[in-house]
C-alpha cells in the first residue's frame, strides 16, 4: 500500500456512541416493494415538510415480522423527468438511512413522498432536520388527521 495514503476505516461500530441507543437496527429496516404497502401507508397518518411528506402507519398484528421497520420511497412525474426523479429518491434513501436507526420504530411502515423543487434542491442537513421533527410528529400523533376521499380507481 502506498504509505502516502490513510488505511482503510471500516464502517463497523464498536457498539459505542450512537450505535448503542438505536431503535432499530439497520438490518432490520426493509424496503417496500408491494403497491398494496404504499397504498395502506397513504391512509394513514401522514406528516408534510418542506422537503417530502412522510406517511407512516403501524402494522396490525400478523402482518411482516414485528421487529422489522419497513420503508418506502415514491416520487411521481411531478418532480421531474427520469434524471431528476432518480436524484431525489437517492436523496431520501441517504436521508432515511442516516435517522431511520435511531427514531424509526419497529412494526411501522413509513414511505417517504418526494415533493417538486424541493427534495432535490433543499440543503441536506435541512432534510435530515425534516425527517426527525416528520417522525417526531407522527409518534407524537400529532399529524394531518383529515379524512381523505378515496381516489377513483383508472
Amino acid at each position: 500500500m502506498d504509505p502516502s495514503h490513510p488505511p482503510p476505516v471500516s464502517d463497523s461500530s464498536d457498539g459505542s456512541g450512537d450505535a448503542a441507543a438505536s431503535c432499530v437496527p439497520p438490518s432490520q429496516i426493509v424496503v417496500l416493494r408491494q403497491r398494496a404497502d404504499f397504498l395502506k401507508a397513504a391512509q394513514a397518518r401522514r406528516a408534510g415538510t418542506a422537503g417530502f411528506l412522510l406517511q407512516a402507519r403501524p402494522r396490525a398484528e400478523g402482518e411482516a415480522g414485528p421487529d422489522t421497520t419497513r420503508i418506502g420511497y415514491t416520487c411521481s412525474k411531478k418532480i421531474g423527468n427520469a434524471v431528476t426523479r432518480n436524484r431525489a429518491k437517492r436523496r431520501l434513501r441517504a436521508v432515511a438511512r442516516e435517522v431511520m436507526p435511531r427514531l424509526a420504530r419497529p412494526g411501522w411502515d413509513y414511505v417517504l413522498v418526494g415533493r417538486p423543487e424541493h427534495t432535490v434542491s433543499r440543503d441536506f442537513s435541512a432534510l435530515v432536520q425534516d425527517l426527525q421533527q416528520a417522525l417526531t410528529r407522527v409518534h407524537s400523533g400529532d399529524t394531518d388527521r383529515r379524512p381523505r376521499p378515496p381516489r377513483p380507481r383508472k
